[in-house]
This record gives C-alpha cells, sequence and structure tokens, in this order.
C-alpha cells in the first residue's frame, strides 16, 4: 500500500539530513517489487519485533519486513502560498502525501544559519509553514466557491451540499485554524478529502534536537514548547537527532544497536517516527508465514480478508474461499502452530472477517 507522509520544514532545519537518513535506509528494490522509486522518495522498513518472534517459532529461509514511504518535499519559505520560492512546487507536492512529518529546529548552532536570524522559538517556525498551509487553503476553497456558487443557485442538490461543507473550510480558514480543526460527518470528510486540501491531513511534528539532548530530551526547553504545541492540536510529537540518523543508516545492525546504547536510547528516532507515522494513518501488519519466508504486509484498519488477499495479489482476492487465521501472540505463547492448532486457536474465516493487526493468515483461493 503506497501511503506516503511528506516531509516539510524551513530551510536549515534538518529536514534534508533526516532524509539523507532515510534513503541510505532504503530497502533493496527486491524487497519493494512493482514500484519505481522517485528521486525525491525513500522506502524505508518498519521494523517489527514480531516478525523475528514468528521467526524463533517458525523455521524459515528469511523474514521481510513491509515498508513506509516517505516524500521529501521542496523547501518552503514565507510567501510559498503566493509562489515565493519553491512555492508552487511544495505545494503541488504536498498535495499527493497523506500525513505532514513536520520536522522543527530545536537546537542552537551558530554554524547553521537560520531562516529569519532567530534561534530558540520553534514555535514561530511552525506557524510559518502552517499559516502558508492555510492560505493556501483558503485560495483553493475560494476557487472552488467560485464554481459551485452558480450550480447550488439552481438547485443543484450536489453543489447545495458542496456549498456548505466548503462555507464551513472557510470560516474556520479566516479564522487562523487549520481544517482538522471542523467537526464533520463521514459524508462531508469523503467530499472533504476529494479536495486534497493540505490543513486538513494528520501531522506529526518531528522535534530536531542535538546530539546532547537525545538521552534528555526532557530537558530541551524548545523541545518542550514543541511538545506543548503539539498536544494542543491533539498531534504526535517525535524526537530526532537528523545527524545521528544520517551516521546510523551506514552502519550493521549490531553496530547500528551498540552505537543507541552508547547513546543512551533504545530504538532510533527514525524507527519512532516510522511506527507514528504508520499508525496515525490507520496503518496495520498481518503476516504470512511458510518454509521460504516470514512476510509482513501492511492494510488498513478495517479491511475484510478478501480485501487484505488482494495485498499480496489481486488473483488472491479474486479467487479468496476463506483465511485460515491465528495471531501472533498465540504462537509465541503456545510455542508452535501444531500447538495453535490443537489448542483450537486456528480459525477458518470467509469474506467477511475483518483483519486484525498482529493475524498470520494463510489465503485459500481459486485460481
Amino acid at each position: 500500500m503506497a501511503l506516503t507522509a511528506g516531509i516539510v520544514g524551513l530551510p536549515n532545519v534538518g529536514k534534508s539530513t533526516l532524509f539523507n537518513a532515510i534513503t541510505k535506509s532504503q530497502v533493496e528494490a527486491a524487497n519493494y517489487p512493482f514500484a519505481t522509486i522517485e528521486p525525491n522518495v525513500g522506502v524505508v522498513k518498519v521494523n517489527d519485533k514480531r516478525l523475528e518472534d514468528i521467526r524463533s517459532k517458525i523455521e524459515s529461509e528469511k523474514i521481510i519486513p513491509t515498508t513506509f514511504e516517505f516524500t521529501d518535499i521542496a523547501g518552503l519559505v514565507k510567501g510559498a502560498s503566493k509562489g515565493e520560492g519553491l512555492g508552487n512546487q511544495f505545494l503541488s507536492n504536498i498535495r499527493e502525501v497523506d500525513a505532514i512529518a513536520h520536522v522543527v529546529r530545536c537546537f542552537a548552532n551558530p554554524d547553521i544559519v537560520h531562516e529569519h536570524g532567530v534561534v530558540g522559538d520553534p514555535i514561530s517556525d511552525i506557524e510559518i509553514i502552517e499559516i502558508e498551509l492555510m492560505l493556501a487553503d483558503l485560495q483553493s476553497v475560494e476557487n472552488r466557491l467560485n464554481r459551485v456558487g452558480r450550480k447550488a443557485k439552481s438547485n443543484d442538490k450536489d453543489a447545495q451540499n458542496e456549498l456548505k461543507v466548503l462555507d464551513k473550510c472557510k470560516a474556520v480558514l479566516e479564522d487562523n485554524r487549520p481544517l482538522s480543526d471542523l467537526s464533520l460527518t463521514d459524508d462531508e470528510m469523503k467530499l472533504i478529502r476529494t479536495f486534497h486540501f493540505l490543513t486538513i491531513k494528520p501531522v506529526i511534528y518531528v522535534a530536531n534536537v542535538d546530539e546532547d539532548s537525545i538521552a534528555n530530551v526532557e530537558e530541551n526547553e524548545m523541545y518542550q514548547k514543541v511538545k506543548a504545541y503539539a498536544e494542543a492540536r491533539d498531534s504526535r510529537v517525535v524526537t530526532v537527532c537528523a545527524k545521528v540518523e544520517e551516521d546510523l543508516s551506514s552502519l550493521a545492525d549490531e553496530e547500528r544497536d551498540e552505537f543507541l546504547s552508547e547513546l543512551g536510547v533504545e530504538e532510533s528516532g527514525l524507527d519512532v517516527l516510522v511506527r507514528n507515522a504508520y499508525d496515525i494513518l490507520s496503518l496495520r501488519t498481518f503476516f504470512t508465514a511458510g518454509p521460504k519466508e516470514i512476510r509482513a504486509w501492511t492494510f488498513t484498519e478495517g479491511m475484510k480478508a478478501p480485501q487484505c488477499a488482494g495485498v499480496i495479489h489481486t488473483d488472491f482476492e479474486k479467487g479468496f474461499i476463506r483465511a485460515e487465521v491465528y495471531h501472533v501472540n498465540d504462537l509465541v505463547e503456545l510455542g508452535s502452530e501444531q500447538v495453535v492448532k490443537e489448542a483450537g486457536k486456528l480459525r477458518s474465516e470467509g469474506k467477511e472477517y475483518v483483519m486484525k493487526d498482529g493475524d498470520i493468515v494463510h489465503f485459500r483461493f481459486n485460481n
């Protein structure tokens, strides 16, 4: 599933360094079939310890994690909504992503110039970008209102419904609030998503700290400001040190773990970012397991068994008969597939079964 998060931020906040770490960590093309990776797209693995848990119970030649895409969005400056800098390219690219990873500078370094000459005010940095996104959305709303208004006057019911939603959007944006503040019905949300508005997308704030702050991030005052800002907007914040992530990306797994241990952290900031980006998009994981490979697959929460079969291959969905399912927790607890079967934990599920995160499944289908 090609859902992606766009990495945005002001110049010199560490965005490019973080993306360099992502591209160095990029999965081999052989593990990412049927896709041409664009130059500004990084495809990274979703580290999931459950793969090793499964392998400890089921002998297999290899394990293949699922993946997640990050898109490096062209740099943003004040006035982007009016075409300043690479504004038009920025807005075009960001409309295509599903979530936003907003990198915020939370370190002081006199050798790295700040775009506006002020270091230590991360909220101002955040607001510059968010204002530009709101202005771009407002322009889109007004353009759409001009088109749909004429249809609404001719008693076109669809146009009248659209007009009501657009009026709500305009009011929120003119109040300097993002569209994510709107309370919308399911039908209204379905409609609004077709417009590819920018401020309706879920956001993760990525606090880029220096190496000294990694193990004691709560003592970083700039991080605390970003954390409070994110919490007030019911958003998530993760911390990374982009330079450290770039260094980690070139290390073997054992060296990487040793380096993280020396820094006093259990996992890399990139892993935390990937997991959070995966989660805010309601992405979940099911597994297939056999002697050739144990593999993780991404699906969207709420998908039924035939749709998940289609994630593997469209023929699996077309010819779906049933899914033989058990949960990874049962395998870990009971020790083997055979004991799972004997305990009655292996189920045969039909077309209406809603897949669960952590399901291990074997699909039966007609060729």
